[in-house]
């Protein structure tokens, strides 16, 4: 089982992005998704909506294997 955190990192280095692009393309700060993938906290449920729509993913895939 991962952690969200673990997911988008993930996705994020499976289509080769670093933490600034994957930022830039749903909006966020740099920050925000380093502390995502650390597990700082949690992105809310819009900030996943995004992720989800820049992977091209079902909400299935993105939480399967989600603790």
């Amino acid at each position: 089982m991962e952690k969200i955190g673990e997911r988008i990192k993930e996705l994020r280095l499976e289509k080769g992005l670093s933490q600034m692009q994957l930022a830039k393309m749903i909006g966020v700060s740099q920050k925000a998704i380093d502390y995502w993938e650390r597990s700082v906290n949690e992105p809310k449920a819009g900030y996943i909506i995004a992720l989800v729509k820049y992977f091209g993913i079902s909400y299935n895939e993105f939480f399967e294997n989600i603790d």
